[in-house]
């Protein structure tokens, strides 16, 4: 069975090292960089600064989730069409709404 993770070589700090994510994580991480107007090499040293006690992969993953959860807002759910899916269900009380996985 082959691995479905992709090694890159990034720099960091004007040193070369390599890291692997999934092809979902690249892509997100390019686009990141794209939409920043930075590059993959900028972003990957920031994250390897301040990533702690993680590796450095998992430090990249949670930088890009944390992107994405600061951007789904629910003003965001509305606008691409599954607002409703995320509104608060009746009889919870406490107001959260469901997680959806698909």
């Amino acid at each position: 069975m082959s691995s479905s993770l992709i090694n890159r070589n990034v720099v960091l700090d004007g040193r070369r090292t390599s890291v692997r994510l999934e092809p979902q994580m690249w892509d997100a991480l390019t686009e990141i960089a794209r939409r920043e107007g930075r590059s993959v090499h900028e972003i990957c040293s920031e994250v390897a600064a301040r990533r702690g006690q993680s590796t450095f992969a998992a430090g990249l993953r949670v930088h890009i989730l944390s992107y994405y959860r600061a951007a789904a807002t629910a003003e965001g759910h509305v606008r691409a069409g599954h607002g409703d899916r995320f509104a608060p269900v009746a009889g919870r009380g406490n107001g959260s709404a469901p997680i959806h996985f698909e």
